[in-house]
C-alpha cells in the first residue's frame, strides 16, 4: 500500500514534463546591475530593483540605525506589542507620496492584498478581476468568498458588459486590476476603470507594486501617470521594487485606514514590518522625492533597450522566426517565446554570455516569454551587451 503522500512525487514528475519545474539558485552579494550568480558574475536583467536603491548605502545606514535603536524584530503584532513610530513615520510618508489621507503598512505586499480584500468583501458582493492580475489579488479575491468574474485583460467593454448584467444583484463590488502588469509590462486604463466604477456604484482597489517610484511625474504610480491622484480608489503597493526595502501597503481615505486596522487580518493577526525595513523604506521615499533623476534615467534605458531589441532581435533583417516584443508603459519588457523548453534554454544560454534573464512559463503567464527588467543603474554599454547576446543566441536556437 502507497502512503497519503505518495502523489506527491508523481505531481513532480508532472510539472518536470511540462518544463514548468522551478528550483532555487542564490544570487551572491549585494543587488545591482552585475550579481554574482553560479561563481561568475553576469549582467542583472531579473531584478525588480527599478532606481537601483536595494544596494544605496543610505538605505543601510537607515536600517543598521533603526537596528540600533529599535532591534532586529517589531516582537509582536502593531496592535499588542509591534508598534515603533518608525512605522507611523513610514505610513505618513506613503500617504504623502500618494496625497492620501493615511496609509498602513503590511509586512508583505502578499498580506496587504489578502487582508484588504477579504475584509471589503464579503459573500453577498462581487469582484470584477482583470485576469492578468497577480496570484495575491486572485488569492484575495477567492479567500473574500465573494462572486468573482473575471474580465478580458484591459477589457473595459467586457468590464461594462459584466457590470451591467451582474452589479444590480450584489451588495457591493470591488473593481480589482494591478497598476503595471508584472508579466507583461503594460498597465491598466485606470481612467476608464474610474468611470465605470462611478457608474455601477463600485470600488476600485489598484495594486502599484511595479508602479510605485517608477511612474507619474512624481513617481507615485500608475494613478500619479493618468492624473488621478485624489480620486476615490484604494492604492495598494509594495517596500520591496522600486523602493528597495520589503513590506506592502495601503494608501487611501481616513475611513478606509481606520477600517482597515480593525478589520484586515492579515495586519491584525502578523507581527509589524522590521525595524531596519521600515527605515529603509522611509529613505527610499526621501530618495525618490529628492532625485528624479533616477526616474529620468531609469526611462532613457528603457527607450533605448526598446529601440535595440526592436531594430535587431525582433524585427531586424536577421531576427529569428516566432518571438514577439510584448507592448510595455513599464521597465518590464517581455519577448514570447513558442514554448517553455525554449524559454528555460534561452535563459540558460544567455546565462553563458554574461546576462541573468527569467524565463517566465505557465502558469505564471499564459504564454512562455523572456522577462527583461531595466534598471536606472545599467548603463548603456550593458544594454548593448543584452541585445548582442540574446540576437545571438535567438539566431542558433
Amino acid at each position: 500500500m502507497g502512503t497519503p503522500y505518495a502523489w506527491l512525487e508523481k505531481a513532480l514528475a508532472t510539472i518536470h514534463r511540462a518544463d514548468w519545474y522551478r528550483s532555487l539558485r542564490p544570487i551572491e552579494g549585494k543587488p545591482g546591475p552585475v550579481v554574482q550568480r553560479d561563481g561568475r558574475a553576469v549582467i542583472n536583467f531579473a531584478s525588480n530593483d527599478y532606481l537601483g536603491l536595494a544596494a544605496d548605502p543610505r538605505l543601510a545606514a537607515a536600517a543598521i540605525a533603526a537596528i540600533h535603536d529599535y532591534g532586529t524584530g517589531s516582537t509582536g503584532s502593531r496592535l499588542l506589542s509591534g508598534h515603533r513610530p518608525l512605522h507611523r513615520q513610514l505610513e505618513a510618508a506613503i500617504a504623502t507620496l500618494k496625497q492620501t489621507d493615511d496609509a498602513l503598512v503590511f509586512s508583505s505586499g502578499y498580506l496587504a492584498n489578502l487582508g484588504t480584500i477579504t475584509a471589503l468583501v464579503g459573500q453577498r458582493d462581487l469582484i470584477m478581476a482583470d485576469q492578468y492580475n497577480h496570484s495575491s489579488l486572485k488569492q484575495g479575491a477567492r479567500l473574500s468568498g465573494a462572486t468573482v468574474i473575471d474580465y478580458g485583460h484591459n477589457d473595459t467593454a467586457a468590464l461594462q458588459h459584466h457590470l451591467n448584467h451582474h452589479r444590480q444583484h450584489h451588495r457591493r463590488c470591488l473593481i480589482l486590476t494591478d497598476s503595471v502588469f508584472s508579466m507583461d509590462g503594460d498597465i491598466c486604463p485606470l481612467p476608464a476603470l474610474l468611470d465605470l466604477a462611478a457608474t455601477y456604484d463600485s470600488m476600485v482597489m489598484i495594486d502599484e507594486a511595479h508602479g510605485t517610484g517608477v511612474l507619474g511625474p512624481r513617481g507615485a504610480g500608475v494613478v500619479d501617470h493618468f492624473g488621478c491622484t485624489g480620486a476615490p480608489l484604494i492604492q495598494m503597493g509594495t517596500l520591496s521594487k522600486a523602493l528597495g526595502s520589503l513590506g506592502g501597503y495601503v494608501a487611501g481615505s481616513a475611513s478606509l485606514i481606520d477600517f482597515l486596522r480593525n478589520r484586515a487580518a492579515s495586519w491584525i493577526y502578523t507581527t509589524g514590518l522590521t525595524p531596519a525595513d521600515t527605515a529603509a523604506a522611509l529613505a527610499a521615499l526621501d530618495i525618490v522625492a529628492a532625485e528624479p533623476e533616477r526616474r529620468q534615467q531609469l526611462w532613457r534605458n528603457v527607450d533605448y533597450l526598446k529601440q535595440r531589441l526592436g531594430q535587431q532581435v525582433v524585427d531586424g533583417p536577421e531576427a529569428g522566426v516566432g518571438m514577439q516584443l510584448l507592448p510595455s508603459d513599464s521597465p518590464i519588457l517581455c519577448l514570447t517565446v513558442p514554448d517553455a523548453a525554449t524559454a528555460v534554454a534561452l535563459a540558460a544560454e544567455l546565462q553563458t554570455h554574461g546576462c541573468y534573464v527569467s524565463a517566465v512559463r505557465p502558469p505564471t503567464a499564459p504564454t512562455s516569454r523572456l522577462r527583461l527588467t531595466v534598471m536606472a543603474s545599467h548603463a548603456l554599454p550593458q544594454l548593448e551587451h543584452l541585445v548582442q547576446a540574446l540576437s545571438h543566441c535567438w539566431l542558433q536556437h
